[in-house]
């Protein structure tokens, strides 16, 4: 077993830095596409299902489905590894992005960007729970998953910028520098693992029915599908929906929405952390209460943001919005690693952004997308606000779904 010491070493820090600029590049090459819809759209005339599909689904299928056997990679190989492969695919096919001429293309490249992007989430947390003790992990995570905001803001600040120049001008941009940091990452050490998996009886091919048997973990993966399901869908569309409503041009929205995000969102991940220990440390289901009162808060702002014709109140709104959405990162995670237990821990939140992920980007997005198309919203914009009313129903689910998964763990405490 690993001590405190190690766990808490200048390289675990350094380790901590590397693997949070890797999220960093993951979530800028996931997200450039969204502020570049218009373009992409303009050219290609794709309607707002196929921006859908390209944005999300051709992403999201292999990202969602590889995601749980490359967390069991993680939990018996070299993490490190894993994810120095998988930034490498993930960059380069972001990048040939640019080079797409048709809507298969493009899809062909998005597919291929999941793919490598799958290899992050279950390795990268499941190093980090060695790299630290427990005490600190929801801390941790959300200083890892800062990369998430700082990501998605840059996508929005460069694809803002860059938009005069061409969608295919930034993908490249974007996308190919990460082969690089590819190195790195292949270099850094593997920490020792806080209980060895010794054969194959510790980990059977059964394991995965333990952690969907289990209710709280159930009412878990439900809770955040369904906030996520409205806090991504706020970064797809959100764009495309100011610039539609109000004529406002993508540069600026890419500027102000890139400076929303970070603003909102570095503080959320940085303190929701730390907020979420604080409600752990209360009770044994304090993270998840923690998660739907940002559920319930969410659900209210989504109103405010869909119904409101004062774009000054929008945009107060939406920082609000961004800092509850990306604040529950690191409790989902770190309850998600404790209601699994040591040898499953990267099954377990691969299990979670699979659900996340299905919700968010195969079933939400699309949705929204279908609806949009249905109601006319490219020729009546304000008809997308009907399409998006999805995202505050979804947030009401949630509040119900870790309500009770908080009162499941507290009585399982008792």
């Amino acid at each position: 077993m690993t001590d405190t010491t190690e766990k808490t070493s200048s390289y675990s820090y350094y380790a901590l830095t590397l693997l949070m600029f890797v999220y960093v590049m993951n979530f800028l090459d996931r997200q450039i596409i969204y502020i570049l819809f218009p373009a992409i759209k303009q050219e290609m005339q794709f309607s707002d299902l196929q921006l859908s599909l390209l944005g999300t689904s051709a992403f999201a299928i292999f990202y969602t489905f590889l995601g749980i056997p490359f967390g069991r990679m993680a939990d018996r190989g070299s993490r490190a590894k894993l994810i120095a492969i998988g930034l490498l695919v993930w960059s380069l096919f972001s990048g040939l992005t640019g080079f797409a001429t048709d809507f298969w293309s493009i899809f062909a490249c998005r597919v291929m960007v999941g793919v490598g992007e799958a290899t992050l989430g279950p390795a990268a947390i499941s190093l980090l729970a060695d790299y630290f003790p427990p005490t600190k992990r929801a801390t941790v995570t959300s200083i890892y998953s800062m990369g998430i905001a700082i990501g998605a803001g840059l996508a929005a600040i460069f694809g803002g910028i860059l938009y005069g120049y061409g969608w295919r001008t930034a993908f490249m941009l974007v996308g190919f520098p990460g082969v690089l940091l590819a190195i790195f990452v292949f270099l850094l050490k593997e920490p020792p693992r806080t209980i060895s998996i010794q054969n194959d009886e510790s980990y059977s091919s059964s394991d995965w029915k333990k952690l969907i048997s289990n209710k709280a973990f159930i009412c878990l993966c439900l809770g955040y599908a369904f906030l996520g399901l409205a806090t991504n869908n706020f970064s797809i569309w959100g764009a495309t929906y100011i610039n539609r409503l109000y004529q406002i041009p993508i540069p600026t929205i890419g500027y102000w929405a890139g400076i929303l995000t970070l603003l909102a969102g570095i503080p959320a991940t940085l303190t929701g952390g730390m907020i979420a220990d604080w409600f752990r440390k209360k009770q044994r289901g304090g993270r998840m209460l923690y998660g739907a009162i940002l559920s319930a808060v969410s659900f209210v702002l989504w109103f405010v943001v869909l119904f409101t014709d004062s774009f000054p109140i929008i945009i107060g709104a939406s920082f609000v919005l961004l800092f509850a959405a990306l604040a529950w990162l690191g409790a989902a995670a770190a309850d998600a690693t404790e209601i699994s237990g040591v040898n499953l821990r990267g099954l377990a939140v691969a299990i979670y952004f699979f659900s996340v992920n299905i919700f968010a980007y195969i079933i939400g997005s699309n949705l929204i997308g279908l609806l949009s198309d249905r109601f006319g919203a490219t020729q009546n914009p304000v008809m997308m606000r009907y399409a998006l009313l999805v995202c505050p129903i979804s947030c009401l689910l949630a509040v119900i779904c870790l309500f009770i998964g908080s009162r499941i763990l507290n009585s399982e405490n008792t």
